[in-house]
Formats: C-alpha cells, structure tokens, sequence
C-alpha cells in the first residue's frame, strides 16, 4: 500500500524575510553595523505600511504595496534621493529573496524611483586655476613637486581622481607628449599633453628618482608605495579651498573644469568625450548646459542689456 503524505508548508511572513535578509547582510556579506540598521530601518517602514492593509506574508506583497508606500513618503515631501535609498533597499532585499526562491516574480520592475533635479557640474573659474602655475604655491620639495604636478595633471588632462592614482611612470610618453590612462571597465584612452606639463613631470621625475625608493607608481606617499584616493581629495582640498569661490572642492571638480573651459574655447563635444572616457555622448553633453548658463551669468553680470532688471 503506497502512503502519499501531503505537506503544507507554512508562508514565510514579511518579517521572517527581513530577519533573513538581517543575516545574511550582517553576517555572509559583513556589512558595517550602521549600513545593516539603514537597510533595515527601511524595511521595517515597508512592513509597518502593508501591515495596514492586512498584508502579512511576503507572498501577498504586490508592485502596487511598494509604490503606495513609495508614494506616501513622496507626499511627506522626502527629498527624492531618500525616496530612492529607501527603494533600493527594499530592491536589495527582493534580489536576494529571489536567489532564495522564496519571492519568484521581481516586484521592482513596475516600480520608478523618483528623478530628482539635475545637478550641474560645479567648475573652477580659469582665473582661479591660473594660481596653480604660480611659483612656490605648493613648496619646492619632493612633496609640494607631487603636490602641484598632481593639481596641473588633473586639470590638464581632465582624468579621473581613481585614473590618477593608477598612473605608472610607464604610462607617461615624454616624447610622444601623451598620458596611457585606465579608465572604467578596464577600457585603456590615451590622453594628450603639452610641453610644460611634460617638461614639469620630468622634473619631478627626475627629483623623484634622486630622493625616493624605486617604484612604478607615479604618485607615491610619504611612507612609499601607491597614493590613495582620499589623499588625493586632501591635497586638493589643502591648496585649491584658499583658491575658489566653488561650491565645492574635490578633484573632480578639476574634471568638470577640463571639460568646461573646451567647450567655452569652442571645443568640439565628440573630442572631449574621448578625452573624458565617457561611453554615451549623453554623459558630456551635460558640459554644453553648464555652458549656456556660464554665458548667461557673464550676460546678465557684463553686458548693458544684461544689468537691467
């Protein structure tokens, strides 16, 4: 006689699926104690709102529960950088359910995080970045050499601030005037330079070689080996806060710069593209807004016309 059991298995409710999603963040994935609690704290929220609606068990929570609780926290006019932090939690969390295969259809995808208003790039003005050439701005040593070679190569060049730390000496041409950079997804551009800028890195190469322990790396810190980006961000931050009215102050802004000051000199967009290791034309043409708007306040400030209100 053959027994045939029938098990019924018990629906995992909201909660259950947060105190898994707890450990598996906390302890497979060892996130910071702080970044558990935000993730957390978001899906607690979640839970608190559908619970209102009687919807316990994770197999009743639909597209449209998220959205209304997207909605509501829109309604209480949450910036809309937190409305998307919270859904990217509650995305996190369902991913991973998914793996599990306890959720099996991707709740998120008829779920639109909000846009929020487009930042323009912030720039240094040319006349600020003239003071990078001015003599003894950075000391005469080995360091304030690194110092104002790395301020006058992110201008002049337009790299990134992770690009930056990646150079090796190799990645120089002195003779072929041309910087090898290795951009994002390991996509390799060369980028030009002019003649002072080689003659500068020279020098400090020169200076380099005389004073420090042998390394590949370009930029070394004081206690050798490879410099790291938020030294970067410090030096930056050391020389150009006294320098720039800016909004703000990092090496990327030196990026925005680059790109900006082309385009004002009738730079051509595809070029600057290239330059910048951008993938989609989109990503630059952000510059030609900054642009506009940079002419319209030297209108409205200089001409006549402009002044009156």
């Amino acid at each position: 006689m053959v027994v045939i059991f029938f098990v019924s298995l018990h629906p995992m409710n909201i909660q259950e699926a947060i105190d898994l999603f707890r450990d598996y963040i906390a302890t497979e994935r060892r996130m910071a104690a702080g970044t558990v609690g935000n993730y957390i704290a978001d899906l607690d929220d979640l839970r608190d709102y559908v619970a209102q609606m009687d919807v316990v068990d994770i197999a009743d929570l639909t597209s449209r529960d998220i959205r209304g609780w997207q909605m509501e926290h829109m309604d209480r006019s949450e910036a809309p950088g937190t409305v998307k932090r919270r859904l990217s939690s509650v995305s996190s969390w369902l991913r991973y359910l998914r793996r599990r295969g306890i959720v099996e259809v991707d709740l998120m995808a008829k779920v639109s995080a909000p846009r929020g208003p487009k930042r323009m790039p912030v720039f240094y003005k040319e006349s600020e970045l003239e003071h990078l050439y001015d003599a003894g701005l950075c000391g005469d040593d080995i360091w304030g050499r690194r110092d104002a070679l790395i301020l006058r190569i992110l201008y002049e060049t337009g790299i990134r601030r992770s690009e930056l730390v990646g150079l090796r000496e190799t990645s120089v041409d002195l003779s072929g005037l041309t910087v090898k950079v290795l951009g994002k997804r390991n996509k390799e551009r060369l980028v030009p330079i002019e003649n002072e800028l080689a003659h500068n890195i020279s020098d400090y190469l020169a200076l380099k070689h005389q004073e420090l322990e042998p390394t590949e790396w370009l930029f070394t810190g004081k206690r050798g080996g490879q410099l790291n980006p938020s030294q970067v961000y410090t030096i930056v931050r050391r020389y150009m806060t006294g320098l720039t009215t800016a909004d703000r102050v990092s090496p990327h802004v030196f990026r925005h710069s680059f790109a900006t000051h082309i385009l004002d000199e009738g730079g051509d967009l595809m070029a600057i593209k290239e330059l910048l290791g951008h993938a989609d034309l989109a990503t630059t043409e952000v510059y030609t807004h900054v642009t506009r708007e940079h002419l319209k306040d030297v209108y409205r400030t200089a001409h006549p016309r402009g002044r009156k209100k």
